[in-house]
């Protein structure tokens, strides 16, 4: 796919809503007592895989119009089976921790992709309470036979939300209280929902506690946009002249929206229009205008808040008066692909300066727009949403190797970056 040069974007405009919560919902709603509504539910390629895993687990789940009904089974009332978790690694992670307290075997598979990617830093503090957990040299496939758990105190090695939220599901079903410590905070979406669905849990500014339950009641789940999938807009219209767009109704956790403050620390023009609450969720409207960005650095403590928004300050950093950089990120090696050596061979490939490190990049920014080329997205999501942003805001044009692979997150990407084109 090519995509050309934009003279602007100009919109008012909604986006799907946020995967990490549709996941959750959907896994939470399937261990519940009754049925659990969700609304404004994220459908794409990763969630769909969710929706099929927890059906092949015995729930069933009713699709009508933009809601789902889960008709929970209860805590412990998931049967065997297969599940085929395709390109969709928070659904890999988390489910483990639930499958860990059944009555049953239960065998996970993935794609190609998926199945490069580590899960002993999943079974490791699972084992640790009991689990039965055997991976294929590390990776998918991997069978899970429930066993009896027993609380543990687990001290997270490195940041990772999954890591954690898959802990913390497993205490549900063990015995005694789980406490799980963070060397930085990541995205608490697990917590809010499993208060929300009345589990016993205390959270700390570096930990969270979850006591064993009997059951879980979540009722219902209203899912705001999904920052991940506002965030090529975001940089898009901050880049390329005489830009002006609203997002309506976007998920602003503090612990998903580093990169507001990146932007603002580098001159952007972001504001925040009008604050709302989507369940236990804040959200709100999102106004972003062009702007001149300065350089900056993002560290170790930052990297948890805009993970998946990385591959994106890149571009912007090529669009930068200075030089960028990002330390403490070594999991992006750990993606869909090598997320480090992907960014920067996109954005060499569109004539800008940028070097890898172990666990970041580094970014020299050229004010005006880069050149264009052509862009391999290599199966990611996220770096064909950059080689999207980049050929709007170059001189031109680029072209994008694997561009389907947006689906996995936002199908309709492409369409509505068209309609915002001025």
């Amino acid at each position: 796919m090519r995509i050309e040069p934009a003279a602007s974007l100009e919109g008012h405009f909604a986006v799907p809503g946020d995967k990490s919560i549709s996941h959750r919902a959907l896994l939470l709603g399937a261990v519940s007592e009754g049925e659990t509504v969700v609304r404004g539910w994220g459908r794409s390629g990763d969630t769909l895989s969710t929706l099929s895993a927890v059906r092949a687990l015995g729930v069933q789940v009713d699709e009508l119009g933009g809601e789902l009904v889960v008709h929970g089974v209860g805590l412990r009332g998931l049967v065997s089976a297969e599940i085929d978790c395709g390109n969709a690694g928070t659904l890999a992670r988390l489910i483990i921790g639930l499958l860990a307290f059944q009555d049953g075997t239960f065998t996970l598979t993935g794609d190609a992709s998926l199945s490069t990617r580590p899960m002993e830093r999943i079974a490791e503090p699972l084992r640790r309470m009991g689990a039965q957990i055997e991976t294929t040299d590390g990776h998918l496939p991997l069978t899970v036979t429930g066993a009896p758990l027993t609380a543990i105190d687990y001290e997270l090695p490195m940041a990772s939300a999954q890591v954690k939220s898959a802990v913390l599901l497993a205490a549900l079903g063990a015995t005694g209280r789980t406490t799980v410590i963070e060397p930085v905070p990541t995205r608490d979406h697990t917590e809010l929902m499993l208060r929300a669905a009345g589990a016993s849990i205390t959270t700390r500014p570096s930990s969270v506690s979850v006591d064993q339950a009997e059951r879980i009641r979540v009722g219902s789940v209203d899912v705001p946009g999904d920052f991940s999938s506002a965030a090529p807009f975001i940089a898009a219209a901050t880049l390329i002249p005489e830009s002006r767009i609203t997002i309506h109704d976007v998920n602003l956790n503090a612990r998903r929206t580093g990169l507001l403050d990146v932007l603002d620390r580098m001159g952007g023009r972001v504001g925040i229009v009008a604050r709302s609450r989507a369940g236990s969720e804040p959200a709100g409207d999102l106004e972003i205008r062009t702007a001149e960005l300065t350089a900056t650095k993002i560290g170790t403590t930052e990297v948890p808040l805009l993970v998946d928004e990385l591959p994106l300050f890149g571009l912007l950093a090529a669009h930068a008066h200075g030089e960028s950089w990002v330390y403490g990120a070594g999991e992006l090696r750990h993606k869909e692909t090598d997320r480090i050596e992907a960014v920067v061979d996109a954005l060499r490939a569109i004539g800008v300066r940028a070097r890898a490190q172990d666990d970041g990049f580094s970014v020299t920014g050229v004010p005006a727009r880069p050149r264009g080329g052509r862009i391999d997205a290599r199966g990611d999501h996220r770096i064909a949403m950059l080689g999207a942003v980049a050929g709007l805001a170059s001189r031109e044009g680029v072209e994008i190797e694997d561009a389907g692979s947006v689906a996995v997150s936002f199908p309709g990407f492409f369409d509505l970056l068209d309609q915002l084109i001025h």
